[in-house]
């Protein structure tokens, strides 16, 4: 199996950015060097997972519910859709669920759209494209999706679109700016019959792998190039179609996700922005994977190191000025990180979790946090419709409810 690269594993990316590499020292990564050696469980589910108690699990009951209490308040205003209203709760601790609770008619059977969760969802698609000796990070998009070339879009790196720094213009509104917004268009309006070229179309505003900017673009560009590598008319004979064979055979159903649902666009591409359906013992097994590394049940899915790359700080985030908003979660490539910027007067977006968490995050109050150092998947669906809910208190009182730190 293809391994990736040594600028891959060292000071990750900043070959592929020139000389426009960050002003810091060291590019931080979540996991600790350990990560790839670490002891984990190899207990996965079958088709059902196992369910262990909270007390075998190593977890105090008490702090259990003070964290359930949290989630689930007893007075929820349906009418005004105000407050935290989580929709369901999956705790995986050792290899078994430890905790679910469901709302709101969810149940563990019923799908949930999870809207930017899906993006990570992307960043595994692209990383099993670099196991299969396919793509390599370090490729100009443009060999891939021809869409890219020309106007200096060639520049544009297959790494710049997974860390959200490709340099295309867009804007990420949604409620507040509608009629401005690059990603309403994109999925409601002109852009939904083909969502890729859409964001393609763009034009270049910044050097590619110098600015970051959230843009549900680029995840849709990454889908359509992964589809287009699958299904090249360059490739030998093969029947049937071999990206839907990625997503659903080889993905979906070998970590066993048999309640997902990938809705697609006008061109017949995944959303890989925003829809995926799925349910939260579902999501639950895409983090367990995520979790060991990118290995299911022996079998590893995922380039060695690729957990890695995917969980180490952007570093065009290093050079873009950010506003309150963008410095509220910590972007690695296509999940989320746990580091901060202390040279820049920035902290880890969630001082109460250990450093080593990441996550997939959504519209809404989606989460999927993956916490190796405590042995922790967490799977929250939600329907959040102010900013009630706040992840880092969430997350100490997620830590809290053991016994003893590991």
């Amino acid at each position: 199996m293809k391994k990736l690269p040594l600028s891959l594993l060292v000071l990750p990316l900043l070959v592929a950015c020139g000389k426009n590499t960050p002003p810091i020292a060291q590019v931080r990564e979540a996991l600790p060097a350990t990560f790839e050696q670490q002891a984990r469980t190899n207990l996965y589910p079958g088709a059902e997972w196992s369910e262990l108690s909270p007390e075998k699990a190593g977890i105090n009951r008490e702090k259990l519910r003070n964290l359930e209490q949290y989630l689930f308040p007893e007075k929820v205003d349906e009418q005004t859709r105000l407050g935290i209203r989580t929709d369901a709760f999956v705790l995986v601790r050792g290899g078994s669920i430890v905790f679910e609770r469901y709302a709101r008619d969810f149940h563990r059977n019923r799908k949930h759209l999870v809207w930017s969760v899906t993006k990570s969802f992307v960043n595994t698609l692209v990383g099993m494209a670099v196991a299969d000796g396919k793509i390599r990070v370090e490729d100009s998009a443009a060999k891939y999706y021809p869409a890219l070339s020309g106007g200096g879009k060639d520049a544009i790196l297959i790494d710049h679109l997974l860390r959200m720094s490709s340099g295309l213009f867009w804007s990420e509104g949604y409620e507040s700016s509608p009629l401005k917004s690059s990603v309403v268009a994109m999925l409601y309006t002109r852009g939904r019959n083909d969502m890729a070229a859409f964001a393609a179309a763009q034009d270049l505003i910044y050097q590619p792998g110098t600015h970051w900017y959230y843009s549900s673009g680029t995840s849709n560009i990454l889908t359509a190039l992964v589809r287009n590598v699958y299904n090249s008319p360059t490739d030998a004979p093969q029947p049937g179609d071999k990206f839907e064979d990625l997503v659903f055979n080889r993905l979906f159903k070998a970590i066993g996700m048999r309640y997902t649902t990938f809705e697609r666009d006008g061109a017949g591409t995944p959303v890989g922005s925003s829809y995926l359906y799925t349910t939260a013992r579902d999501l639950a097994r895409f983090g367990y994977l995520y979790l060991h590394d990118g290995v299911w049940q022996g079998r590893r899915l995922l380039p060695e190191k690729w957990v890695r790359y995917t969980t180490t700080m952007a570093p065009a985030y290093y050079t873009t000025d950010l506003n309150p908003e963008d410095a509220k979660d910590n972007p690695g490539a296509h999940w989320y990180i746990n580091v901060g910027i202390p040279e820049r007067g920035q902290p880890a977006p969630w001082p109460d979790a250990p450093a080593d968490t990441f996550a997939a995050l959504g519209h809404w109050g989606q989460s999927l946090y993956v916490i190796p150092s405590l042995d922790i998947v967490a799977v929250r669906l939600a329907d959040d419709r102010d900013t009630t809910f706040n992840k880092n208190r969430y997350l100490g009182l997620l830590k809290n409810i053991l016994e003893r730190a590991p």
